[in-house]
């Protein structure tokens, strides 16, 4: 090689002009299914959300572009219309918060936390104007209607993880720090809004599994497991939207700072861990006890809906525009993702 060729390849090394994401879905070999009542509950939603306002321009696109429905249709492949509709409501209302919480410092996270937890833990007394707050009241209202106590108060203490954790990383992007990569695992847990979607499980399948099979420590790993596999892989596939804006809250920039990693390393990296923890999901299994044919049945189903949030998740990634923008299906075949310029 001259060493003109070799001082081009060292600069693409330094200023990396694209990324080959890993192969995760020939890795995961679970069934993907939709659920039968995705258009209505789309438009529904659709509906709900923007009660009131017009929605026009940006918000239009952006709401069509990001295709909730789909991801709620293939993580609740079974559920009736009236769950599939709530789970459907909560997660596009859930990356709308998402959406919020990317551009707030420590104050703002915490007001919307105070008004959405207030809404969950109080239902039917605590009033406030905020329109988050009205939607809160909404679609819990409508949860508590069918879902089990276990179910109700596993999704209000994980979401309320959520909104501490989210805290966490507001302060931690404020003063520019890269957490170790096992701070960041246990932060980006919860952070992820995976948990509550776990509860959500429970409810659209109308599962009622007793608190101390929920808290076994196989069931638990089991779900830790689908949680980390949705996380990192989502960490993979933003990497680009979030670097374009300078946003270090990546398992992919932990990895290059901790392991000294250059990005290509880095992303591989992370998609090794991102497959062992399919693989740990599988081989999780292999260890759960018995509690007898109906606490069976019902944990089967609920690990099913594990294995359909893996599943779903990874498809659903190309197909929306949050990622990859119109491009999702070109990268899913070719894996190659050119990088976005940063934002000054």
């Amino acid at each position: 090689m001259s060493p003109a060729a070799s001082s081009s390849s060292s600069k693409q090394d330094m200023h990396p002009t694209k990324i080959v994401l890993p192969d995760l879905v020939s890795h995961c070999n679970f069934p993907l299914r939709h659920n039968r009542h995705r258009k209505q509950i789309t438009s529904e939603t659709k509906r709900w959300l923007f009660k009131g306002d017009n929605l026009i321009g940006r918000a239009r696109d952006k709401f069509h572009g990001l295709k909730a429905g789909l991801l709620t249709s293939m993580c609740y492949p079974d559920a009736a219309y009236p769950q599939l509709r709530l789970c459907n409501d909560f997660l596009t209302y859930l990356f709308h918060l998402d959406n919020l919480s990317d551009d707030m410092d420590n104050r703002g996270t915490r007001s919307v936390a105070n008004v959405v937890l207030n809404s969950l833990y109080h239902p039917r007394s605590y009033q406030s104007p905020e329109r988050i707050g009205k939607m809160t009241r909404d679609y819990y209202r409508r949860m508590i209607l069918t879902a089990s106590p276990g179910a109700q108060r596993r999704f209000i203490e994980t979401f309320d993880f959520f909104f501490q954790s989210v805290t966490q990383q507001a302060l931690d992007r404020a003063s520019g720090v890269i957490p170790d990569l096992e701070s960041y695992i246990a932060l980006r847990r919860d952070t992820s809004g995976c948990k509550p979607c776990w509860a959500l499980i429970e409810y659209a399948n109308n599962l009622d599994i007793p608190d101390e099979v929920m808290d076994h420590p196989v069931v638990r790993s089991l779900g830790e497991a689908a949680n980390d596999l949705v996380t990192w892989s989502n960490d993979i596939f933003s990497y680009n939207v979030e670097q374009s804006k300078g946003d270090t809250h990546n398992m992919i920039p932990v990895v290059m700072h901790q392991e000294g990693l250059d990005l290509q390393s880095a992303v591989e990296f992370v998609g090794d861990m991102c497959k062992q923890s399919i693989d740990r999901f599988v081989e999780e299994q292999r260890y759960l006890p018995s509690w007898g044919p109906k606490i069976d049945r019902d944990l089967a189903i609920y690990i099913d809906g594990l294995a359909n949030w893996i599943v779903g998740s990874l498809h659903w990634s190309f197909d929306t525009e949050r990622y990859f923008g119109k491009d999702g299906r070109q990268v899913k075949s070719t894996r190659v993702v050119n990088l976005l310029p940063r934002r000054r």
